[in-house]
């Protein structure tokens, strides 16, 4: 695909500077960029290079002010990290648009629906009872177990796996290797010290515009009828483990090695960086951030807080801590001076 700097520039209500005419086919770094290609600069370290570019165009701020001559057209906006973004997305979108049809071999139960431009990849398997929207992308050696509903515009890639009854809403994307809808950790233990499974009889709910990253293990709900939720906007990294009856707020974001115990509610527009663990049954605040490794072992009752180490506590009071913590062995060779005094 190719597209004039014009063009490009009402994508995302910018302006331009230098030739509107040029076409543009790919992206590239700033570093690197080439003939044709476009990039952004976003940081002003990067600064240097927009006077060395050999890029077609690239992305700036409205406020860049420049100190030299430059080869590249200009599109001018207000955030262009943001607007590269957005641009991205775009492009992808009207890639993905253009994958279509049905390819063989694959497995679609005649009692299952299928939208509008559609696309089924070579060995998926599509169950009894499913109902998939317009536009939706199922990739290769995907597998959409019974009665599974895959809103308009949602993309299943390889290898992914939903589970019987999974419900994923409109422009959701599940990457490779995920998993929706497989047995919670639920074990009765025997009087004789065996342990009798829990029938897990639930189901996952991804909201509209969820994202779901490679390797990401997602159980059902215990009780029939009830779901795991990943709400509107939920942004879910690779190689995470969301428990069964876990609730994940809106526009909420959880990095890579995170897990989240059974039952736990976690509030909208949080932020869970990575290798973080949440203990079952807690109810975490709206805007919560909880640092990197850090392991959640009490409700967080408070909005917009900020926490971590483990067990996680208020940053402010965690950074006075290990600031006394770094201290403690020139505190008890401090004592031990005394005691031998005394």
């Amino acid at each position: 695909m190719e597209f004039s700097v014009e063009q490009i520039a009402t994508i995302l209500s910018g302006t331009v500077e230098g030739d509107a005419e040029l076409m543009v086919n790919t992206f590239g770094k700033i570093q690197t960029a080439d003939e044709g290609e476009l990039s952004f600069l976003a940081n002003d370290k990067y600064e240097q290079y927009l006077y060395t570019s050999n890029a077609t165009a690239i992305i700036v701020s409205n406020d860049l002010v420049l100190t030299k001559p430059i080869k590249p057209a200009l599109i001018r906006v207000n955030d262009p990290y943001a607007s590269f973004s957005t641009l991205l997305e775009f492009y992808e979108k009207a890639q993905q648009s253009q994958k279509t049809g049905i390819e063989e071999p694959s497995f679609i139960h005649e009692n299952s629906s299928l939208g509008d431009e559609c696309y089924v990849g070579a060995f998926a398997y599509i169950g009894d009872g499913c109902k998939i929207g317009n536009n939706v992308k199922i990739y290769p050696h995907a597998y959409i177990g019974e009665n599974c509903t895959v809103a308009d515009n949602s993309i299943i890639y390889s290898g992914a796996k939903l589970y019987e009854g999974t419900k994923v809403g409109s422009g959701c994307i599940i990457h490779s290797g995920a998993v929706l809808g497989s047995d919670g950790f639920g074990w009765a233990p025997q009087d004789d010290g065996s342990y009798k499974a829990i029938p897990q009889m639930g189901y996952v709910e991804l909201e509209d515009n969820v994202s779901i990253g490679a390797n990401t293990t997602i159980d059902c709900a215990t009780f029939p009828n009830s779901a795991t939720q990943v709400k509107e906007g939920a942004k879910i990294d690779n190689l995470i483990m969301l428990a069964h009856n876990v609730v994940i707020g809106k526009h909420t974001v959880i990095a890579a090695q995170t897990g989240v115990s059974g039952s736990t509610e976690i509030g909208d527009n949080c932020i869970l960086a990575g290798q973080v663990g949440v203990v079952g049954h807690l109810e975490i605040a709206n805007k919560t951030t909880v640092g990197a490794q850090s392991g959640v072992s009490k409700s967080i009752k408070k909005e917009g807080e900020t926490v971590f180490g483990y067990p996680a506590y208020d940053i402010k009071g965690y950074l006075s801590s290990y600031a006394v913590f770094k201290k403690l062995p020139e505190i008890y060779r401090r004592l031990s001076k005394l005691e031998k005094k005394s």
